[in-house]
């Protein structure tokens, strides 16, 4: 690894931030690494940067095929998430030479807390009230009929890895009972009984729950999980929660499902598209809740990833081991186009 007074490797932040934010990088990033951050939010400053760029860390701004081609020099890409099938284009990726490596550290006490939050915040119609208040509308008595407490609910969970067992313990402790379904998990019973949850069939676990959080990952095969189809199957006054991947929930069911009076609310962290735009029906119901992907957004969570992000950097480029790599299929585009 190049030492202080030798040429650093580059490392470009690919997101635009506050100061504040990139002094966090370059602090954990240290004398070993040179961070190169955006003045805006802007590709022109992005290519620019990208064709100086030893290695990127990939947050929010998704890592297209033609920023890819703009960074002749790339060796090595952190992500500073877990997200990369949406985020970087594996297919443009393959045909490079370097490596990925995404990071799971800092994100689950953040979207466990957030996917709490959301559904008290619906459960409540906290947006709406806090809303209304500011505009000098007192609704003592108008939520009555459809505020909601926690305590006593059936919680329906899509995915049990990290962030579905952490969110699973904080809804325990309001005393709910869950069901959950993963095709790649199942809990062994002490750890069920200690959560209070069970495993069960993905209709069930739509038929019988008063809360569905989801928290699987975006694929093939769970875009669209949540449809139109799925949706009817839920119970009637239903709340669905979305912290993990927005087009895991066809959003044109989500709205129709809201309008008919199916569901009784939604709580929403991402979207289909991000930022989704301003005339979404979803702005103006007053029993939606929506937060700009902000569930693993704290700085707790920004300092434990960049942490851990700048360390497999230096690994990288010392020649030592590095965590979390992402087996990479190379030539893909290449063998497809044979």
């Amino acid at each position: 690894m190049s030492t202080e007074g030798e040429d650093r490797p580059r490392v470009l932040y690919l997101s635009h931030g506050p100061e504040a934010l990139y002094a966090m990088i370059r602090h954990f990033a240290g004398p070993s690494l040179e961070v190169m951050t955006l003045d805006a939010d802007d590709d022109a400053e992005r290519c620019d940067k990208l064709a100086r760029a030893d290695a990127v860390i990939v947050a929010a701004t998704p890592f297209r095929a033609d920023l890819i081609a703009a960074a002749p020099h790339l060796k090595f890409v952190q992500h500073q998430g877990v997200g990369y099938q949406d985020t970087v284009d594996m297919a443009a990726f393959s045909e490079t030479g370097a490596r990925l490596a995404i990071n799971p550290t800092g994100t689950t006490t953040g979207v466990a807390e957030h996917t709490l939050l959301l559904t008290l915040a619906v459960m409540r119609r906290l947006a709406f009230a806090d809303a209304e208040l500011r505009q000098g509308r007192w609704h003592v008595n108008t939520l009555r009929d459809e505020s909601r407490e926690l305590a006593g609910k059936t919680i329906g969970y899509l995915g049990m890895g990290r962030i579905g067992q952490a969110a699973a313990e904080r809804f325990r402790a309001f005393r709910t009972t869950g069901l959950y379904h993963d095709p790649d998990i199942v809990l062994p019973q002490q750890q069920e009984r200690a959560l209070g949850i069970t495993a069960a069939p993905l209709d069930t676990v739509l038929a019988q729950s008063d809360v569905i959080t989801i928290h699987c990952p975006l694929t093939a095969g769970t875009r669209h999980l949540v449809d139109a189809a799925a949706i009817a199957r839920m119970k009637r006054g239903a709340t669905i929660i979305n912290t993990a991947r927005g087009p895991i929930v066809d959003e044109a069911a989500l709205v129709e499902a809201l309008r008919a009076g199916h569901l009784a609310g939604a709580g929403l962290d991402v979207f289909e598209t991000e930022p989704p735009p301003t005339s979404s029906a979803l702005m103006a119901m007053r029993n939606v809740v929506l937060t700009p992907h902000i569930s693993a957004g704290t700085r707790d969570a920004f300092e434990t990833k960049m942490q851990a992000a700048c360390e497999n950097l230096r690994q990288f480029f010392s020649g030592a081991p590095i965590e979390n790599e992402v087996p990479i299929e190379r030539g893909a585009v290449a063998a497809a186009r044979a």
